[in-house]
């Protein structure tokens, strides 16, 4: 039997240490730098990197462990692109770098590389790209170039894109908020407003606020669609939608198809609201960029002869006309109902309308009936504050008992140039407030197929190569401003030219 070594006589007399050699303090600091030289050598010459493979990288969907569905301290294998819990010796990412070989991972969260099992951190310049797909970045002179370059870029699967004019995945019927979306990424104060962080993730929130998802959900979506270095040439919407299905509790779904103007409507405010502002205050950049305001005449008009009589006879005060001023932060135009004749070759007539025909409800002029289930108004309408950026919606859906119907009407508009100068109010105060009333179009959503069905697609002018193209889902496409007009257009974004001044 092999005789006992000292330290182990020394535990058998009940010494409280064996007897080992003491290491002054200088020997533990060498020790400890020799350890720090090992990590960081490790760290910097990681020998898995060249296992990682960017094509199966896909950052764009929900941040879950693909194991326990949790969303906390999540990994993802640049092996094979799976989400993993952790990376403890028990963790998830940890047993599968064990049990099939992969190596290389990234916290989702901190955006630090991590080799498993070793479990020491990697530092490599070379993969800065992928942290960059994960979590695009931009500089303000990042973003005054925007709209004046049209330089294109090349994803990592080859393909070539032009920053913005990318698609959207179809997941299964959120093209209507898909258009939207996009939409509102090419209007430059809202698309320079959230691809910069800084801008609202300090913004002072209840605990427990879901609706600061929908910020920074849209944040992220607008910095993917605009990153000039993404891995391939088109973006899901994933997180985004489950944002707008959690914070507007199930009212709009990806899964069946909505109305693009309703999650318009519902969108603006709901940023509005959750970035500080409120009815009050118009300090949020949706209300500085999207509002205006307009007076609204109304007055109850007499439905029978008995009302009538005692309306002339007492002079009624509820019959008197009542002026009150309103915010908006889109027009609705109303189209006129399509004729129900048919031509000589039997075939329905699609009539056409000027948008300027449409605008007229708004001259101050103009009187329209409005009736309620026992009550009839007439109203008119005036301008008394044009918005930076004018949105226009186009209801062309009724629904009745049975079904949805379309009109079919044909809104002709301009492109460039719609002045609407003869609809703001003629007080000499507001007139002089509004140098500039002429819009250019910047973005055009119109609707294809059946009412109750068919499909939204969206057309956008990308100022820096001073293009229209067409978006719809994954489908993109380069297109002549002329044709834009022929669409069944449904909503559209106008801006204000400062640069061109109303007609005397």
């Amino acid at each position: 039997m092999a005789e006992n070594t000292e330290s182990e006589k020394a535990e058998k007399r009940g010494s409280k240490r064996p007897l080992v050699e003491d290491y002054s303090d200088d020997d533990d600091e060498e020790e400890k730098k020799r350890v720090i030289e090992k990590k960081e050598y490790q760290s910097r010459h990681c020998p898995y990197l060249d296992t990682i493979n960017r094509h199966v990288l896909d950052f764009d969907f929900e941040k879950l462990c693909s194991i326990s569905l949790s969303h906390i301290n999540v990994y993802a294998c640049l092996v094979c692109g799976r989400y993993f819990q952790g990376r403890g010796r028990h963790s998830h990412a940890y047993t599968h770098s064990v049990l099939v070989d992969h190596h290389v991972f990234l916290n989702l969260h901190s955006l630090k590389f991590y080799c498993l099992p070793d479990n020491y951190e990697v530092i490599d310049s070379s993969l800065d790209d992928i942290k960059y797909v994960l979590n695009p970045t931009f500089t303000e002179e990042d973003i005054k170039q925007m709209d004046s370059s049209a330089k294109l870029s090349r994803a990592f699967d080859g393909t070539t894109y032009l920053p913005g004019i990318v698609g959207l995945n179809n997941i299964k019927a959120n093209d209507y908020l898909n258009v939207v979306l996009q939409a509102f990424a090419f209007v430059p104060p809202i698309r320079n407003f959230f691809l910069r962080e800084e801008n609202y993730k300090d913004i002072k929130r209840p605990p427990g606020d879901i609706m600061f998802q929908l910020v920074q959900r849209y944040g992220e979506l607008i910095r993917k669609i605009w990153n000039p270095r993404n891995f391939k040439a088109h973006v899901s919407p994933h997180e985004m939608l489950q944002a707008v299905v959690l914070c507007s509790k199930k009212r709009f779904q990806f899964t069946e198809q909505g109305d693009p103007v309703d999650f318009l409507s519902w969108f603006l405010n709901a940023l509005h609201t959750t970035l500080g502002g409120s009815l009050k205050k118009t300090n949020s950049v949706i209300f500085k960029s999207f509002q205006g305001r307009m007076k609204i005449f109304s007055r109850k008009v007499p439905q029978t002869e008995n009302e009538e009589e005692k309306a002339k006879q007492m002079g009624e005060e509820e019959y008197q006309e009542k002026v009150t001023e309103s915010p908006f932060l889109y027009l609705n135009l109303d189209i006129p109902a399509s004729p129900l004749f048919k031509d000589e070759l039997q075939q329905n007539i699609i009539p056409q309308i000027s948008i300027f025909s449409l605008l007229s409800k708004f001259d101050g002029t103009t009187e329209k009936e409005y009736k309620t289930y026992k009550e009839l108004f007439i109203k008119k309408f005036e301008i008394t504050k044009l918005p930076q950026y004018l949105i226009t919606c186009f209801r062309r859906f009724a629904k009745n008992t049975f079904f949805t119907e379309k009109n079919p009407t044909v809104v002709n508009f301009p492109v460039k140039s719609l002045d609407l100068a003869e609809y703001l109010s003629t007080d000499p105060k507001i007139q002089d407030a509004h140098p500039h009333t002429t819009y250019d179009l910047v973005a055009n959503i119109c609707h294809e197929g059946e009412p109750e069905g068919g499909t939204y697609r969206l057309f956008v002018l990308h100022k820096g190569a001073n293009k229209w193209y067409e978006l719809q889902d994954l489908h993109v496409k380069e297109i002549l401003p002329q044709t834009i007009t022929l669409s069944d257009s449904y909503c559209q974004i106008y801006e204000l030219q400062k640069d061109v001044r109303k007609a005397e």
